[in-house]
């Protein structure tokens, strides 16, 4: 099953959903708490631990993460910040039967420090012995896990509520991840991410997804036993000129490895020679003007405009003609940037199959301030997606993808060897060679940015974009394997 994202509004829906069912919250508190103290155990070796409670339910799941160490032999010292203002954390308080001291906010020696003073509700900055805390605690992140957020981390927006914030080696969370555990920098603050289940169930159906074979996996475009190349698609890639020519190299090789049957390279005369000395099993065909790009693209089933296929009008003469063949479209690069000058011309040329794929600077000249204006980038990459009518991929090492009816998925494997140059190209060749199949446009945006970071991560140190195609079979295979033998 797709996992979801949930806000935090959702999350207190869920929490009160299963109170009002009858399952008490300390019940809730109880099991949360055990399976953090669960988590801490399977990862470190008893020694001494310092916990740092709040005076809200994050600091009741302290209390109780302090009982089930104690009971293990920890050595525990609990410090609060302040005395127990919940219900639940009072409840738990009690139950902790020990000696509580004063936050220390120049922090006291300690192997291991359990952050528990706010989650992701928290809507202000830290201050007083908290916000010294924090100041004090700079360099510890690898001896701190946190309980549901780093506390000083917005929830939904992963970004430290004006000022500092905690950061982690391990957050514990509970029933599903929160923005603040996907995107940057909450992300990093929160180091590894585990989330234990307490028995609650969703209230609603949510529209946010990790990105991940779970989402998109059943939907696959596999070949059929009796399947031939015409029948796994035919894509299309738009070529630069003499002296431009790898990037768009680099996105038809990529779209040939993820199972397009036919990929063609369409070319300015120009660059043929130098197109034809570099290709093998991706054909190449000549086109001089856009009707006649039109021509030779009338049977594709998805088109990629854009790796260095020039700036200016050119540019958007050929992906008008595109458009108007019916292919799905991977619009990147020069093919976005010439529209900045008029977005709304490039939107009223796409429809809800195309797929843009903009690093922050393309979004910036396509969508001028969104970035700035929205919450996050999720809120953003959905605005974005509703105004062009199209699914949006914004890059980074949070990559969102969006449609334009709300649906949303952020990757979680993103890998930092992928900032090279051309690893777009690769990606747009990827997402364009799963629409070629016949797979959903929004299905083929997740899997292709899923499937590029995992080779990505794959490769590790020294990754050029030349590598990506060749190591996605590894990448597809064990796809494969996984559908036939699928984990319980």
């Amino acid at each position: 099953m797709p996992r979801h994202i949930m806000s935090v509004t959702e999350m207190k829906a869920a929490d009160a959903a299963a109170v009002a069912a009858g399952t008490p919250a300390t019940t809730l508190m109880e099991r949360a708490g055990q399976g953090a103290a669960d988590a801490i155990r399977a990862r470190w070796a008893r020694r001494p631990v310092v916990i740092w409670c709040g005076p809200g339910d994050n600091g009741g799941d302290g209390y109780v993460i302090a009982r089930h160490l104690r009971r293990r032999g920890w050595p525990v010292r609990v410090e609060a910040l302040a005395p127990p203002a919940s219900t639940s954390c009072r409840w738990a308080a009690e139950r902790w039967r020990s000696e509580v001291h004063a936050l220390n906010p120049a922090v006291t020696p300690a192997d291991l420090y359990i952050d528990a003073l706010f989650g992701a509700g928290l809507s202000r900055p830290l201050e007083g012995a908290a916000d010294d805390l924090a100041r004090a605690a700079e360099g510890l992140s690898a001896r701190i896990v946190a309980i549901d957020t780093p506390s000083g981390i917005h929830g939904d927006t992963g970004r430290p509520i004006d000022g500092r914030a905690l950061a982690a080696a391990l957050t514990v969370t509970f029933h599903r991840r929160k923005p603040a555990h996907v995107l940057a920098p909450g992300r990093a603050a929160c180091g590894e991410v585990e989330v234990i289940d307490i028995g609650l169930t969703d209230v609603a159906a949510g529209t946010l997804f990790e990105n991940d074979p779970s989402l998109w996996g059943a939907r696959f475009p596999w070949p059929s036993t009796d399947a031939h190349k015409h029948a796994r698609g035919r894509l299309l890639v738009v070529s630069g000129e003499a002296w431009s020519t790898g990037a768009a190299r680099l996105s038809a090789r990529a779209g040939l490895r993820i199972g397009a049957g036919v990929v063609t390279l369409l070319s300015p005369p120009g660059a043929l020679a130098i197109n034809a000395a570099h290709l093998e099993a991706v054909m190449l065909a000549p086109f001089e003007t856009d009707a006649e790009l039109a021509e030779r693209a009338a049977n594709a089933a998805a088109a990629v405009i854009g790796p260095a296929a020039g700036l200016g009008e050119a540019t958007a003469r050929n992906l008008t003609a595109l458009a108007g063949t019916g292919a799905a479209l991977v619009v990147d690069a020069d093919a976005l940037t010439s529209f900045a000058h008029a977005p709304d011309q490039l939107f009223a040329r796409l429809d809800r199959d195309d797929v843009l794929t903009p690093h922050p600077g393309e979004f910036e000249r396509l969508f001028p301030g969104l970035l700035k204006s929205a919450p996050e980038r999720i809120a953003a990459a959905r605005q974005a997606a509703r105004q062009a009518g199209a699914i949006v991929l914004l890059k980074g090492p949070d990559t969102v993808i969006a449609a334009p009816d709300g649906r949303a998925a952020v990757n979680l494997n993103g890998a930092p060897w992928l900032a090279t140059a051309g690893s777009g190209d690769v990606l747009a060749g990827f997402i364009a060679g799963l629409a070629a199949q016949g797979m959903d446009s929004f299905d083929a945006a997740c899997a292709g940015a899923w499937i590029h970071a995992e080779c990505g991560a794959a490769h590790g140190p020294g990754l050029i974009a030349e590598d990506l195609p060749g190591l996605a079979p590894a990448v597809l295979k064990r796809l494969w394997d996984q559908r036939a033998n699928p984990l319980p």
